[in-house]
């Protein structure tokens, strides 16, 4: 009888520390899986040219100077290259307005009244430009910044370089299809607009 009762409670313990630790166990393991599972959901992947890329959420602070800087260069890109072609010439020139206020409007119309873009066009000239740095303040807002770039304008017998700096405010506005970084410049000016040089063309 002695050893039958030893026997039970060894049993009955053995039985206890294996339910113990099983419990345990699966505790442990629903934790990770829950823990895994809400990781999984934070996670964005974007399907490119038949890769999955992992994208990652940021908080837009972290970003403005990229995103600044990239919407001036791309105002830059769209606002000062011409070719000579109406329809392009307007097209690159909407795409900039939508980046900028009126005081780019402005600047748009004065040089239409001189006979800019028509003089473009007349004399079969395109016009490049370059942006090799661009500064910006995102201690204070709006954010001030200047833009060095250089320009090249081709004509027939030679291309013309100039150094060209600009200057503006940025101001934050729903990002949209035209605007996709969510920036508006503000106060656009041009600082100097100096020729380099000039280089003549082989015929």
């Amino acid at each position: 009888m002695k050893n039958i009762d030893t026997a039970f409670r060894h049993v009955r313990g053995f039985t206890i520390l294996v339910v113990a630790g099983s419990t345990v166990i699966t505790c442990y393991a629903l934790y990770k899986s829950f823990s895994s599972v809400a990781l999984m959901q934070d996670k964005v992947y974007i399907l490119a040219n038949g890769k999955a890329l992992e994208a990652y959420a940021s908080d837009r602070k972290d970003n403005v100077p990229v995103e600044a800087r990239d919407h001036i260069k791309t105002f830059h890109q769209y606002f000062f290259s011409l070719d000579p072609d109406d329809k392009v010439i307007k097209a690159n020139v909407t795409k900039a307005l939508y980046l900028a206020d009126n005081s780019v409007k402005r600047i748009y119309d004065d040089l239409k009244e001189n006979s800019y873009y028509s003089g473009i066009i007349s004399g079969n000239i395109s016009q490049t430009i370059v942006v090799d740095s661009v500064k910006i303040d995102i201690n204070e807002y709006p954010y001030r910044f200047k833009c060095f770039s250089r320009q090249s304008i081709i004509r027939t017998t030679s291309i013309l370089s100039r150094n060209l700096i600009t200057e503006g405010t940025l101001r934050n506005v729903s990002r949209s299809d035209n605007n996709p970084h969510g920036f508006l410049i503000e106060r656009f000016n041009t600082i100097e607009n100096k020729d380099l040089g000039t280089v003549s063309r082989k015929p």
